[in-house]
């Protein structure tokens, strides 16, 4: 009998997005070896051998008391093969990615460690993050760390923590030279971001959500929805820490997650969420066409000094005329998560509203000028 439909899922979703990876990372595909069965306790014999005698085959066959969740035993990569890191929290989602990774990597020649991250926002978290990364040490994940950060205010206590978080991941990942981390956000996720987008006002690129890949970063379980882990951690009796933060109303997503959604499908009916995901994707393609435009566009009218040329900034569509202005505050300093519509309409308006503005001041601490027929941004006091 095959695996439980939502761990079926869940797999062949993570299998897609490793199978891009160890093409990407140059891994020659093949069936694992495994040793021949020559004697009765094959795996205790070589646990026995001793460090000078040949321990090719210890890499190929693993104990009983390692086994997957599944039942059946696995073949682990060999040692100096590729690394994928999953980000691990704890919840269904991570956990059941992780799961799904330490199931499909070794099959492709990829190594799986995972990274779980301790904010240090709840009493005991230091305790819980390390119960994680001993759950992840069992499904055979290796390196696993728990690490610590501090959360500063900047932007929110969402925002802050997840600044603290992805450099926390950034930081693992450089060190232990991995290909890629991996990230459990579903569909219900990307259909919470978008709304929380919609509400800001932010454009375009914001009601794109999340995009599937992005730099090291991948989200293979983007097309599927949270019930489908919880299924599958239930189905293979993966135990789940639920974070009491998800349904606090003092977050903005978890007000998103219980208020909104619920009332858009009880009023809209079912497939909110997954229209909502869908609108994310076409939105991401309008968005990278637009983006490239502007990366072009920008190119050829920076002037040697570095600024815009405001004439030529003037010719552009405004959809592509901002996009350039974005990139120009982003290369200054300003923080992206910070830097929103509003700000790039009243930047926009030194260029076709001219009245003789002063500087604006953008967060970040970055200031954009109008001068000479060009546009200039640069950090206050530089």
């Amino acid at each position: 009998m095959g695996p439980h439909p939502a761990v079926a899922a869940i797999r062949l979703a993570v299998r897609r997005t490793l199978t891009d990876l160890a093409v990407e990372a140059g891994v020659t595909f093949g069936a694992p070896v495994r040793a021949p069965r020559t004697r009765p306790e094959p795996v205790l014999a070589l646990q026995a051998q001793g460090p000078s005698q040949d321990r090719t085959q210890a890499t190929t066959l693993i104990g009983n008391a390692r086994r997957h969740p599944s039942g059946l035993p696995r073949t682990p990569a060999a040692p100096g093969s590729p690394l994928v890191l999953v980000a691990v929290s704890g919840g269904a989602d991570s956990m059941a990615l992780a799961t799904a990774t330490a199931f499909e990597a070794p099959k492709l020649g990829l190594r799986v460690g995972a990274v779980t991250v301790d904010h240090g926002l709840q009493e005991g978290s230091a305790a819980r993050a390390l119960q994680v990364a001993d759950r992840l040490r069992a499904l055979g994940l290796d390196p696993v760390e728990a690490v610590a950060v501090r959360v500063g205010r900047q932007g929110g206590p969402e925002n802050a923590a997840r600044e603290a978080r992805y450099a926390a991941l950034d930081e693992a990942a450089e060190r232990h030279r991995a290909v890629a981390v991996l990230l459990g956000h579903t569909r219900d996720d990307q259909a919470e971001t978008v709304l929380m987008g919609l509400a800001r006002g932010s454009g375009a690129r914001s009601l794109a959500g999340m995009p599937a890949q992005k730099g090291r970063y991948r989200r293979p379980l983007l097309e599927l929805d949270r019930a489908a882990t919880r299924q599958a951690c239930s189905a293979q009796s993966i135990p789940v820490w639920d974070d009491p933060h998800n349904t606090d109303p003092a977050y903005t997503r978890s007000r998103v997650r219980h208020e909104v959604l619920p009332v858009l499908e009880k009023h809209l009916g079912a497939g909110v969420v997954e229209a909502l995901a869908r609108t994310a994707r076409l939105f991401r393609d309008d968005a990278d066409a637009l983006d490239q435009w502007a990366a072009l566009a920008e190119r050829d009218l920076r002037t040697a000094e570095g600024a815009l040329d405001v004439g030529k900034l003037a010719e552009l569509p405004s959809a592509v005329r901002r996009r350039v202005l974005r990139r120009a505050a982003l290369r200054a300093g300003c923080p992206a998560g910070d830097l929103f519509a509003r700000h790039l309409e009243t930047v926009d308006l030194l260029v076709t509203g001219w009245r003789g503005q002063g500087p604006l001041h953008l967060p970040g601490g970055v200031e954009a000028a109008r001068r000479c027929g060009t546009l200039v941004f640069r950090r206050q006091g530089d």
